[in-house]
């Protein structure tokens, strides 16, 4: 592709992330209102929030081999029709069976776009280049994750049926926009589950899984657990959405500054920092019992762990390439790590901290943030990972 290919494949790509994040982050702001209104506990409430994340997990692999069969063309299509399909439903419906349901395979939708959009983007890219890509387009669905509790603080006001339907027409749009991109290039013939499930067993790709497993389960926690302590404290709906929004727009300036550093001073680089400032931040949760602090907390948390995104995905898809993995089961495996990760903060999290109550989750996150960076500082672990 020439550079002005380039830069409309980049705009797509990122607008079809955008708008999955942004309809993924909505439920935020409206998680209290369906908590009080359907009666859920917790652990119910995480599993509503996590019911996004169980869908991608369930559907990783399958987009993985869909992207890498049929193209990633095909792969966003079928992203996007059960992304329109399932958020229609959530917006019509009361019961929190059908809900969850709705939000799994607004999960499987999500698990094809992401599949999709970035495997064709850094398989078109530069490899040099890769980090400031994926963190390019990691900002576009961070400013979706940004506006989602907008949309969700919306349908509060005027009710989830009229704003969940439009999804519809965002859909149909989105799908015109991917039909005028030039085809992508071609792939070599790829393995199959069998063999990319063996390559977990290689560093540089199981690390990079765990460092996206790992702040999706403290991004998971957060949440689900968040909301409901805001909202304990007093916070109305329209201010745990404009902490959620303060928080992403944080995340997404940061995004592609980090994934420049990771191209320029290597992948590990500001993934150390990422685990020193997440493992002190997730500590500081429940300290305080103000509305102000912990929002400032819930900001913090956000850059944080927005370090780990684009550099770790890099590296998995850096390592994916060099053992002879096309870029759409790379992507399978980043899906698998990032919902591995949120069903066990959103459900696990909400669970945990019904029976224990909330520092217990973040205690554990904190400490799996400081025992990952004490590991890959000790000298005969780090002599074998990548840069």
């Amino acid at each position: 592709m020439d550079s002005r290919e380039l830069r409309l494949l980049f705009v797509v790509a990122s607008a079809v992330v955008f708008v999955d994040t942004m309809f993924y982050a909505a439920v935020v702001p409206l998680l209290p209102t369906l908590t009080h209104e359907l009666h859920l506990s917790k652990a119910s409430a995480g599993v509503l929030t996590a019911g996004y994340a169980a869908g991608t997990l369930i559907g990783s692999i399958p987009a993985g081999m869909l992207a890498a069969e049929a193209g990633p063309r095909n792969t966003i299509y079928t992203g996007l029709f059960l992304m329109g399909a399932s958020s229609l439903a959530f917006g019509l419906v009361d019961n929190i069976v059908l809900l969850d349901a709705a939000r799994f395979v607004q999960g499987v939708g999500g698990a094809c776009t992401w599949a999709g959009s970035l495997a064709w983007l850094i398989g078109e890219w530069p490899a040099e280049r890769r980090g400031s890509a994926i963190g390019g387009a990691l900002a576009a669905g961070i400013g979706g994750a940004l506006f989602g509790p907008v949309i969700g603080t919306l349908a509060q006001a005027i009710g989830r049926a009229p704003v969940f339907s439009a999804v519809v027409l965002v859909a149909g749009a989105l799908a015109f926009a991917v039909a005028l991109l030039p085809a992508p290039s071609p792939q070599p013939p790829q393995p199959g589950p069998r063999r990319l499930f063996a390559e977990l067993r290689r560093p540089g790709i199981a690390l990079g899984m765990w460092l996206v497993t790992l702040p999706a389960i403290a991004s998971g926690m957060i949440n689900v657990l968040a909301p409901l302590r805001l909202s304990a404290l007093g916070a109305s709906a329209a201010g745990i959405g404009a902490t959620f929004l303060i928080a992403a727009g944080a995340e997404a300036l940061i995004s592609p500054a980090v994934g420049d550093v990771s191209d320029r001073r290597g992948r590990m680089f500001p993934l150390r920092i990422g685990l020193a400032a997440a493992a002190a931040v997730l500590l500081c949760f429940t300290v305080s019992e103000t509305v102000l602090v912990v929002a400032g907390v819930v900001v913090l948390a956000a850059v944080a762990l927005g370090s780990f995104w684009a550099p770790a995905m890099a590296m998995l898809s850096d390592a994916a390439e060099s053992r002879g993995i096309g870029l759409g089961y790379a992507m399978a495996l980043i899906n698998l790590a990032w919902a591995s990760g949120q069903v066990i903060g959103a459900g696990g999290g909400g669970a945990l901290a019904k029976a224990t109550g909330d520092g217990v989750p973040f205690a554990i996150s904190a400490a799996l943030c400081a025992g990952t960076l004490g590991l890959m500082l000790v000298r005969p672990v780090r002599a074998a990972l990548p840069r």
